[in-house]
């Protein structure tokens, strides 16, 4: 782009305001929240057609997919309770309309609180920094602001190798949602846990689905107990190429051809009407001309920020959200947000707020959990590790107990984290977090009551480990 001139910005329309927010999603509008309900002068900019990334296309039609998921995949399962449900048969329109009839209902909501923000607080355009606290929007407006949010969220990796290859043919998760129908056969680019979710979703709605990645890990787990059985169960699922690359290229009837090299050596070849390419979302800082800002920045281009205040340096500049990366889920965004949003109106006072711990959950049914920091080596040198791969309520169930592992510090039997695979854990994840982040021990957990039969019993078989293990 080229440079603006002093004519072009004449031609801006000067706008001032104590806090200036770039982003309208989820940590963007908290900040905007909290700015004007500290007495600020607030404007929220927006260069896309708002909502958050959460219900647009994140977690809420992620969870639609796997919902349909689950329900065809318990249908063909149902045998085992004595019950024939066959044939089960999939109407992949069906479930899309469902979901983007929901994932709808649920932006509207969204959208009805954009809407209630005063016009007069609202400008629509990309944001641009013009000096460490003056934007330019598109180029209609002028922003002179005593303090920035930044809230621009994360966008998905496009690798072009990719792209110049498969054209129309490749999607994203900005992209998967908005099929009229289920793909026949799906390539996922990238075992993380979005390229997790969508694959097993596809696979159990009668999809051909590979799931390809560069790494050996699966779901980010650690854990190398976990880790096994997350990888045997999700290979009864679906077909899963780990430490490989692929190359794509056009077929003639407008599929994509992929090859890759296969741990032994051999090179194999897949055909797939889509590809997803789910290897990321980096933050979408790129576009800000942060240059100007003033602020230094790590080597991905986000700047360098306090992660107790979320201020960049010690300018007058903050970063909440997915922009900074820290912790892309949507609770933390709307904390990052508040708390963003509130300082930047109380600048140069700041509230600095406490870590907490850190949860990445995987909704993969069963699910997938990490609390605290995750396995390693060197650190769980230091730990007693309670294991639990029995859980009576999920054999009553039908359903894989799977395994977990909780962690707590060798001399002081405080709980500092784990990392968790089975039914509904997502439940135990939060149990697991407000443990950790009240510094409790496992013996002072066991005194709490745990109801039967439920899956959180499988939670207190590894607090009991843990508690033998330390006498």
């Amino acid at each position: 782009m080229a440079p603006r001139s002093d004519e072009d910005d004449l031609m801006l329309k000067p706008r001032t305001c104590d806090v200036a927010v770039i982003g309208a999603g989820s940590a963007g509008l908290a900040a905007y929240r909290a700015a004007t309900g500290a007495g600020a002068r607030t404007l929220l900019m927006e260069a896309g057609e708002g909502g958050t990334t959460c219900v647009r296309y994140g977690c809420m039609p992620s969870k639609l997919l796997l919902a349909a998921g689950r329900a065809a995949r318990d249908a063909r399962e149902a045998l085992v309770f004595g019950v024939s449900a066959k044939p089960v048969e999939v109407d992949g329109r069906a479930v899309m309309r469902r979901l983007h009839r929901l994932r709808d209902d649920f932006l509207a909501d969204v959208m009805e609180t954009v809407a209630a923000i005063p016009e007069r607080d609202r400008i629509q355009g990309r944001a641009r920094f013009a000096g460490p606290t003056e934007l330019t929007v598109d180029d209609h407006t002028r922003v002179s602001a005593r303090t920035v949010v930044i809230a621009t969220g994360a966008r998905p990796t496009m690798p072009d190798d990719l792209k110049a290859a498969c054209g129309d043919r490749l999607l994203t998760h900005e992209t998967i949602f908005d099929l009229t129908d289920l793909p026949r056969a799906l390539a996922v680019i990238g075992a993380g846990p979005l390229g997790l979710e969508l694959a097993l979703a596809c696979a159990r709605l009668g999809v051909r689905t590979a799931l390809f990645d560069e790494g050996s890990e699966i779901g980010g787990v650690g854990d190398p107990v976990v880790a096994e059985a997350v990888r045997s169960a999700v290979e009864t699922e679906l077909t899963l190429h780990q430490a490989v690359r692929v190359a794509a290229r056009r077929a003639g009837d407008g599929d994509v051809t992929l090859s890759w090299t296969d741990a032994a050596g051999k090179h194999r070849r897949g055909r797939f009407d889509y590809v997803l390419a789910a290897a990321g979302r980096p933050p979408a800082v790129d576009g800000l001309d942060l240059n100007l800002a003033g602020v230094e920045r790590d080597e991905t281009g986000v700047p360098v920020f306090d992660p107790r205040t979320l201020q960049c340096g010690r300018s007058s500049l903050f970063i909440a959200g997915d922009a900074n990366a820290d912790r892309p889920v949507l609770h933390e965004a709307s904390l990052q947000g508040r708390l963003a949003g509130a300082n930047a109106a109380r600048f140069p006072d700041l509230e600095r707020r406490a870590p907490m711990p850190e949860m990445a959950l995987i909704y993969a049914d069963p699910d997938i959990a990490r609390i605290g920091p995750g396995y390693s080596e060197d650190a769980s040198r230091d730990w007693v590790i309670g294991c639990s791969d029995s859980v009576g309520r999920a054999r009553v169930d039908g359903r894989d107990p799977g395994v977990s592992r909780v962690y707590a510090e060798a001399a002081t039997g405080v709980l500092v984290g784990g990392e968790l695979f089975g039914p509904d854990v997502e439940h135990i994840a939060h149990l697991l977090a407000w443990a950790v982040q009240l510094k409790l021990t496992a013996e002072a957990v066991l005194e709490l009551p745990f109801y039967h039969p439920t899956v959180e019993e499988g939670f207190r078989t590894a607090l009991r480990d843990i508690a033998r293990q330390l006498g």
